[in-house]
C-alpha cells in the first residue's frame, strides 16, 4: 500500500480484529478474534504487573465536573475531549458527569483516603478499563478511538527514590513483554 495508514487499516479489517461499521464514529466492535487478541494482551499485562506487586482495581466510569476540573488544571485543553452526561433518565443532573477520559481524577481522591501513614506505602494499583474521549481527528482502531481499551497503573511512594525505582521496574516490564 502507498501509505502506512492504508496498510494498517487493511490489516485490521482483513484479520477481523475490529469491525468499524458500528453507527457511532470511533466506537468499534471487537469481533471474537479481535476480542481474543485484546484479552490475550490483557492477560500478559496482568501477569506481568501482578508479579511485580501491583493489585488490580476498578474505579468508576463517571467523574464529577468538580473532580475533573482539578485534572483540567494539569492538562490544558483537555475539556474539549470529554463526553458529558447531563441527564439521569428524564431529569437533568445538578452536576455534569464525565465519562472517564482518564482515571486520575477518580483515583487520587481515594488514594488520599486510603494512605494514612508511610506504612500504607507503596500503593501500586492498576486497572484495565475503557476510557472515552471525543476525538475529532481521524479515528483509527486501537490507536485513536473515542472508546479506548486502556491499561493504566498508578502508584504512591514514600519518597522520590522509591518512585524512581518503580519507574525503572515498570520500564523493564514494558520492555520484556511489549517489545
Amino acid at each position: 500500500k502507498s501509505s502506512g495508514s492504508e496498510w494498517y487499516n487493511e490489516i485490521i479489517e482483513t484479520a477481523s480484529l475490529v469491525d468499524k461499521r458500528y453507527p457511532v464514529k470511533g466506537m468499534n466492535v471487537l469481533p471474537p478474534y479481535g476480542f481474543k487478541l485484546v484479552s490475550l494482551v490483557d492477560s500478559i499485562i496482568r501477569e506481568a504487573v501482578n508479579s511485580n506487586g501491583f493489585q488490580e482495581s476498578m474505579f468508576p466510569l463517571l467523574i464529577s465536573r468538580d473532580q475533573l476540573s482539578v485534572e483540567f488544571e494539569h492538562v490544558k485543553g483537555f475539556e474539549g475531549q470529554v463526553f458529558w452526561v447531563t441527564r439521569g433518565g428524564n431529569e437533568p443532573l445538578e452536576v455534569g458527569l464525565a465519562l472517564r477520559p482518564t482515571s486520575e481524577a477518580a483515583m487520587y481522591p481515594m488514594f488520599s483516603l486510603w494512605i494514612r501513614t508511610h506504612s500504607d506505602l507503596p500503593l501500586k494499583l492498576y486497572q484495565i478499563v475503557n476510557t472515552y474521549r471525543y476525538e475529532t481527528k481521524h479515528t483509527r482502531a486501537f490507536i485513536r478511538d473515542r472508546e479506548i481499551h486502556f491499561f493504566e497503573a498508578h502508584t504512591a511512594h514514600v519518597d522520590f527514590e522509591d518512585s524512581e525505582r518503580q519507574m525503572l521496574e515498570y520500564k523493564q516490564i514494558i520492555e520484556k513483554h511489549l517489545h
